[in-house]
């Protein structure tokens, strides 16, 4: 199987949506030999060290950089939604969002990572035009993910009872796991 997955937050290193997402693609590397994974990784201005990630270890992983704006990637998939990543990436079987955008897809199944739902909660406590992007995005991912990975029990639970997301699409998986 092939499986794409936005890496683009790990360029804010220390944040808790970076620790996840390169403990998972770390694990990924580590004990998963079978499929093959292609990293979309998109920072105008951040860069990223990936010697970080083993990819001796595992050679069925690539990295597909761009220098793409957030706001533009905002603007074309939460907004417009145009542009499928695969014609960024290649075919996918499935495409794994995160944090900050949620592209179409042609054919891929898509998943996402929900790490909470500070936004509807305490939106006073955030800054508006992150609240907006996270929105616009939670609206796609209501709509077309499949499947929501969430980093706690309070993230599931959130994300029933404030998006109306049913039980059977959402699956906890710890960030220590």
């Amino acid at each position: 199987m092939k499986i794409g997955i936005d890496i683009s937050q790990i360029a804010y290193e220390g944040t808790g949506v970076a620790n996840f997402l390169s403990n998972l693609v770390s694990n990924l590397l580590k004990f998963d030999k079978k499929n093959e994974y292609i990293l979309f990784y998109s920072s105008l201005r951040r860069n990223f060290q990936f010697s970080i990630f083993n990819f001796q270890a595992n050679r069925n992983f690539q990295v597909k950089k761009f220098k793409f704006p957030p706001l533009i990637l905002d603007l074309l998939w939460n907004r417009l939604h145009v542009l499928p990543i695969e014609w960024l990436i290649g075919d996918v079987d499935v495409f794994v969002t995160s944090d900050w955008t949620e592209p179409p897809t042609i054919k891929a199944k898509k998943a996402t990572i929900l790490y909470d739902l500070i936004i509807y909660k305490y939106p006073n406590e955030t800054d508006k035009k992150i609240v907006e992007v996270q929105k616009r995005k939670l609206k796609w991912v209501k709509k077309e993910s499949e499947m929501i990975f969430c980093i706690s029990e309070s993230a599931k639970k959130d994300a029933e009872e404030i998006l109306g997301i049913e039980n059977k699409r959402l699956k906890v998986i710890y960030p220590g796991i």
